[in-house]
């Protein structure tokens, strides 16, 4: 369901963030979150699935870009938030991220082309459920970095989605910048917001 490392569903984000799949490492596996950033925060209600690329047509359908592995990943989808504003989905058809979506009430080509360029959020609850090992970028976002011996390192302010996802870090020293490759992050506790890593693997990949 991720792209790189996740979106949402990715990595993911949140946005769906959706995304490249973010890769993170777990032992023996690779991280996989969705890049999904979060609409007000970490633990928001919404996320930010897809963005409006065009109108599509003539009859209202909107081309838009998934933030998540692929565009099938929102064919779930019974109802989307532009703008604050609840659309009902009538339709979803996908290519890779790309999808065409038809909205209740967007009618013609001038309906969706004021949509153009806007963000598509949904409700946490109405999202596929997430893959073990998989996060939303957005949950990530603000979790403590510690060593396993407990050694604080600092605070994730970001998470750059790629074939190995790029985690930066506010720390005491200014910010620092780690990939997630394999055997760098041995535990991921997203109630407790916080991110454990291998002390001699982090030093190695950050910069």
């Amino acid at each position: 369901m991720l792209r790189r490392a996740c979106v949402l569903f990715w990595s993911c984000t949140p946005k769906y963030t959706p995304c490249n799949k973010a890769a993170r490492s777990l032992p023996n596996s690779l991280l996989c979150i969705l890049e999904l950033q979060l609409l007000r925060g970490c633990m928001d209600n919404k996320l930010t699935v897809a963005t409006i690329l065009k109108p599509q047509g003539i009859r209202g359908e909107v081309k838009v870009k998934a933030l998540c592995d692929s565009a099938e990943d929102l064919k779930g989808l019974k109802r989307v938030f532009i703008g604050g504003v609840e659309y009902g989905v009538l339709s979803v058809r996908a290519q890779g991220e790309v999808g065409y979506i038809a909205l209740k009430g967007v009618f013609d080509r001038n309906a969706a082309e004021l949509l153009r360029g806007k963000d598509i959020d949904a409700l946490r609850e109405d999202m596929p459920p997430l893959p073990e090992d998989r996060f939303y970028i957005a949950d990530l976002t603000g979790c403590a970095v510690v060593t396993s011996s407990g050694e604080e390192i600092g605070e994730v302010v970001s998470v750059t989605p790629a074939r190995t996802d790029i985690y930066t870090l506010q720390t005491p020293k200014g910010e620092v910048s780690f990939a997630a490759a394999e055997g760098v992050i041995e535990e991921v506790d997203i109630p407790n917001k916080k991110i454990t890593v291998n002390k001699k693997r982090f030093k190695e990949v950050s910069v």
